[in-house]
């Protein structure tokens, strides 16, 4: 069955929901339209606190528990509860790796991402996946694009397993790229 929403189109199959990010005119708006808004909710002079980071990725994990697939709209766009400090949420698939939602970078929803590296070389969505297999959830350092520009800085990322509704099992995470090095240096990273 195919469902599109805001530009996105979800599939339900046999093997649980995918997003396939078809380059649509809606897509492109609602991805631009999320960053700028995100880029938006900065808070000049204030770094974004772990504790901040890991209350957005539990409220997510609670939605997505409750909602399944029908919560992913509500991950993008203006006024988003997902997009806050100057970052947000993602989510992707834990069996296959598979990003599910990613308000700004759509292109990249429904692709599989074990393989992606960052700048350094790192294949940071395979270490991800292997921290919430052992422990649940964790911290993970790498480098990624603020969403107001293409520039990779390190992002220190909270990524936690979650099960959808549906009885899917993702990774739910959310970065600091504005932080203090005091705060950082708090986390066990990975």
């Amino acid at each position: 069955m195919k469902i599109s929403c805001l530009g996105v189109t979800i599939l339900l199959l046999a093997a649980g929901p995918q997003l396939l990010a078809e380059d649509d005119p809606q897509a492109a708006a609602l991805a631009t339209e999320s960053q700028t808004y995100c880029a938006g909710t900065v808070v000049k002079g204030r770094p974004t606190s772990p504790e901040a980071i890991v209350a957005k990725v539990n409220e997510a994990c609670a939605l997505l528990e409750k909602e399944g697939p029908a919560a992913f709209p509500k991950f993008s766009g203006k006024n988003s509860p997902f997009l806050y400090e100057g970052t947000y949420v993602w989510v992707h698939s834990l069996a296959e790796g598979r990003m599910l939602v990613h308000p700004i970078k759509y292109k990249m929803v429904g692709n599989k991402l074990m393989s992606l590296k960052d700048v350094k070389g790192k294949r940071f969505f395979a270490v991800m996946n292997d921290l919430v297999r052992e422990k649940g959830e964790g911290w993970v350092e790498y480098y990624w694009p603020k969403p107001d520009t293409e520039e990779s800085v390190r992002k220190i990322s909270f990524v936690k397993k979650c099960r959808m509704a549906d009885g899917t099992d993702i990774v739910v995470g959310s970065g600091l790229v504005n932080f203090s090095d005091a705060d950082v240096a708090k986390l066990e990273l990975h």
